[in-house]
């Protein structure tokens, strides 16, 4: 018989937190093409990080 161990602690884990692709958009000042290619890379919805190291954004100085 094997002993089995209580399972983590599920409560103690980080949630991530889900954006609209088109909410990060409209906060970021992303152009029309980068949320459409975004929406085509993700979908509708996706995670904050991954929409930050996905979208490309032209320099705010040029």
């Amino acid at each position: 018989m094997k002993h089995v161990a209580e399972p983590p602690d599920v409560e103690a884990k980080k949630v991530r937190e889900v954006w609209s692709v088109r909410d990060f958009a409209r906060r970021h000042r992303l152009e029309k093409i980068e949320e459409e290619r975004l929406r085509k890379l993700f979908g509708e919805f996706a995670t904050k990080h991954e929409l930050l190291v996905n979208c490309r954004r032209q320099p705010l100085f040029r």
